[in-house]
């Protein structure tokens, strides 16, 4: 109907490896704003999920907060710390099972993949082979996402070339033009 606006009945999911976005928009010379990439991840690619896989680690607590807040649906993996008392969280397996799960469950019509590392192109093949791939979305930019993810020719997005749409928009603060530690800044 002329005049109205259809809604985006597309049943997409967002399978989120925290730990690169993190390292990634890190990199970035603007703040990311997650409420504002929950809503274009909806209205881009018609995100009905967007599950972030995240090491758990209690004094986040609020950083856990805000992402469900946003809509984010957080998947915990428990940490383990090194000898240096640096926390491991690799949550690349269960991103791989909940995934390939969710396809050949057919919980969803296509994923969009969150992360620039090389780990998934083994799961960006099977979901491309299946038709369920929408796009990788690289948190890091060109130079630094995966040539095995490239190697997949699957379609991918920079986040970084989003600038417009995902940074905080909120006035600054005195001191806010110091680059912002991402996923792992206090609320």
């Amino acid at each position: 109907m002329p005049g109205t606006i259809m809604k985006n009945r597309a049943n997409n999911f967002a399978y989120i490896d925290g730990a690169n976005l993190h390292k990634g928009i890190e990199g970035f010379d603007w703040k990311f704003d997650y409420s504002r990439f929950r809503v274009w991840l909806t209205e881009k690619y018609g995100i009905k999920n967007a599950y972030i896989f995240i090491g758990l680690i209690p004094k986040y607590k609020d950083l856990y907060t805000y992402l469900q807040d946003c809509g984010f649906i957080l998947i915990f993996k428990e940490v383990i710390y090194d000898g240096d008392g640096k926390a491991k969280g690799n949550c690349d397996a269960d991103l791989v099972l909940k995934a390939t799960r969710g396809a050949y469950e057919d919980k969803f019509d296509k994923a969009v993949i969150v992360s620039s590392d090389g780990d998934y192109a083994s799961l960006i093949k099977f979901l491309k082979e299946r038709g369920k791939i929408k796009t990788i979305l690289s948190p890091h930019t060109k130079d630094f996402c995966s040539i095995l993810l490239k190697r997949t020719d699957a379609p991918i997005a920079y986040l970084n070339d989003q600038k417009s749409i995902l940074r905080t928009k909120k006035e600054k603060a005195p001191d806010a033009d110091k680059p912002h530690k991402g996923l792992f800044r206090k609320y």
